[in-house]
Parts: structure tokens; sequence; C-alpha cells
């Protein structure tokens, strides 16, 4: 299915001369009409050869982003934002040679390359790797591997935490596992809570992304953590949170998260004009807006693109979420803007509900109206039987827009 999924994309190609299938055996021939095998490819060519020479600063990989948002665009990392970030990766989490590594997401996702396997590969430690994510299957490979370190996005947290099967020993898996990370996203603190009081283990947020290499700030073991915040600088990485206009805020208040450092990507594969808008002076700019404390602990407010301002005021969705998944029939929610022809733009919450639960929207709308501001509750409800989630198990906004 992957091949004719590509073989697809490769005749909607125009720019696109060549596909050759990579077969689980080299002689094995290939099952799409009119294809080359790679082992067609590399037939009668000599095994002797000298590797080219590459340098720290030369592009390692190019990682695309989500595109939750918009479009995606590649990421050059180099060697060096590599090396490094997997270097410090391995020392925020303790990594040990006797650790077991559970890995969920897809390596085309810069946390699972990065922040697990090749951490896990430079502490010489054991990975599990799994195709795709299933509740189930997570809690067979956890019990019988004795997996002590997993990292996942808020959705697979939220699919684990709901998940229950007395075929397995769960106070088994919560012996074996020694540290939690989770990033992405930001992890509801009502889920983070609740999977914490069930297993046993501490959930370590960070903040990242795939122009970041990713790891940008990290609840770090030395030096403490914080529930909901995505903890501190990482060694190497200078922050700044500025205005609009470029300007340093003070503690405790909204600003643009920027940074610099060995983690900054040397920039995006042929979108020079995004390059300009998004590196300035060294610094990157993220795009996610966020406060820090007395204590320099950053805590992340939203993305700037999913601010949804209603008569002229900002309403960060990230904050009516939080407030909505404390309701006990909500499983999950999103919040989003929808045109408005008064507003400009309306508060729109689809949410999720807990099996067993009835509740009606109107009801929903009421509960919300009684925690938050007034500019701020959802008018509109929306029940759904799941979200839209992308690959890597983000919640794709952009879709919900769409219905």
């Amino acid at each position: 299915p992957m091949g004719e999924m590509g073989y697809k994309g490769f005749k909607n190609t125009n720019n696109c001369d060549h596909f050759f299938m990579i077969m689980p055996e080299l002689e094995m021939q290939s099952s799409i009409e009119d294809t080359q095998t790679l082992g067609e490819l590399i037939n009668g060519e000599s095994t002797l050869f000298e590797t080219i020479q590459t340098h720290e600063e030369d592009t390692a990989v190019i990682i695309y982003t989500s595109g939750t948002t918009g479009k995606p665009k590649g990421a050059q990392l180099t060697h060096s934002n590599l090396l490094l970030n997997a270097s410090l990766c391995a020392n925020l989490l303790d990594a040990r040679q006797s650790d077991t590594f559970l890995i969920v997401l897809p390596l085309f996702h810069i946390f699972a390359m990065t922040v697990m396997m090749n951490a896990s590969i430079y502490k010489g430690a054991k990975s599990v790797l799994v195709p795709r994510f299933f509740p189930k299957t997570i809690f067979t490979i956890m019990q019988e591997h004795k997996v002590s370190v997993f990292g996942g996005v808020p959705t697979m947290y939220w699919s684990l935490l709901n998940y229950n099967d007395d075929v397995f020993d769960f106070k088994l898996v919560s012996k074996n596992l020694r540290i939690a990370v989770s990033s992405g996203s930001s992890l509801p603190v009502k889920v983070l809570e609740d999977f914490e009081a069930r297993f046993g283990v501490d959930i370590l947020e960070g903040y990242g992304m795939s122009e970041g290499s990713p790891v940008v700030t990290f609840n770090q073991l030395h030096i403490g953590r914080k529930i909901g915040s995505i903890g501190t600088a990482v060694w190497g990485v200078s922050i700044k949170l500025v205005d609009d206009k470029g300007n340093e805020v003070p503690n405790g208040e909204k600003g643009e998260l920027i940074y610099r450092g060995h983690n900054v990507m040397k920039g995006y594969y042929n979108r020079p004009e995004d390059n300009t808008k998004t590196i300035k002076n060294g610094w990157l700019y993220s795009g996610d807006i966020a406060i820090k404390d007395k204590d320099g602990f950053y805590f992340i407010v939203d993305r700037i693109k999913e601010m949804i301002i209603r008569g002229g005021l900002n309403v960060y969705p990230r904050e009516i979420e939080e407030v909505m998944m404390q309701h006990e029939a909500i499983s999950l929610v999103a919040i989003i803007g929808v045109p408005h022809d008064k507003m400009g733009e309306d508060i729109k919450a689809c949410v999720v509900l807990k099996e067993g639960y009835d509740v009606t929207p109107k009801e929903l709308i009421s509960w919300t109206r009684e925690r938050v501001a007034a500019y701020k509750y959802p008018r509109i409800v929306e029940l759904l039987d799941a979200l839209p989630m992308s690959a890597t198990g983000k919640i794709l906004k952009k879709e919900l827009r769409k219905s």
C-alpha cells in the first residue's frame, strides 16, 4: 500500500523523473507495473567506493513541518544540529544503556527521530519501533519489553489514559516505566495529572519544533518541573519573548517566543521569503505566544496563527480548551475561530464526549460561560465522534475549519 501511494504521488508530480520500489529482499520484483526496484537500480554496481566527505554545517536531513495550520515547509537541519540535539536529549532524559525506548511516532517526525531514536542510539540503548499507534499494541509492547522510556504527543497520552483491558498488568507497566516525555503540542493539564496518577510516572514536557532540531526548552531533571510549563531553556539555546516590534516583554507578559543557538536550522528548503520572515539576526521566530514566570519557566499560550480575534479582543484557544477539559463529560476538545459578520470571528468548540456521557451543546456553552470571561466562551459547540488528526497525532484544526 505504501508503494502504491508513493507511485500515485510520483505520477501526479510533473518534475519527478524516477521511481524505485524498496522491496523486503533485493531479488524481489515490484508488484506495480512498469516500475523498477532498488535492487534493479544497484544491480552490477561495485560495492567498493569512497564515501563523500561531509561537514558539520552541511544539510543532513530536510524535515517537513506538520502543516497543522498551513502548508508544510522543509526545514534543513545540519549534522551539527542533529548531533548536539541528540546529545542534550540523552542528558535531559538521563538516558542509560540499560533503557528500553518505545518509539511510537513516525521517524519523519523530528521528536521521534532526534529525542527518541538518535538519543537512544547515542547512548547505546535498546529501541522498540512501532509502525502505527494503537493503545492495545503499546501496552502489549510495554509489558513484553519492559519499556522504561516512552515519548508521545498529547493525543497518545489521552488514548492510553482512556484505554482499559484486563489482559494487561498495568502495575508492571508502571513499575518499568522510568520516564515519560510529551511534546508536539501542549498537553492538557487534566490529561497529564490523570495519566501520572494512573501510572505513577512523571511526564516531562518540552518545547520544540522542526526548525529547532527540535528541542528548545525542557522541564529538566536537575532544575525541576512545573506542571503546564514547557520548562526552561536547554543548554546552548537563548530565548526571548518579544512584542510585534521585536522588543523583549517583561516576565508575566505575553510575547512571541524567539530563540537562537546550535539548534537553529539552516533555513527552509527553496523558501527564501519564509527564511527572511522566520530568521532575523540569528533569532528564529517561532510563531508561538508564551509567558515567562519569575523562575525562568516558560508557558505556551497558543500559536499566533490560531489566535481568535472576536470583536477586536484576542482569544487564545488553549486557555478555553484547558477549562473545558475540566468538564466531567468531555474527553477531548478543540477550539477554533469561525467567520462572523458582526464580530469578525466567533468561537467554536469541537467536542468529543467520554463514553456513557450525554450532554447537550447548550449545556456545555452555559457551563463554560460561567468559568471564563464573557468574550471568551464558545458560542457554538459541535459534538463529534472524533477529531481529525495528522499522522503524528496532532489535531488538524485546519480540517475542522473546513467542515
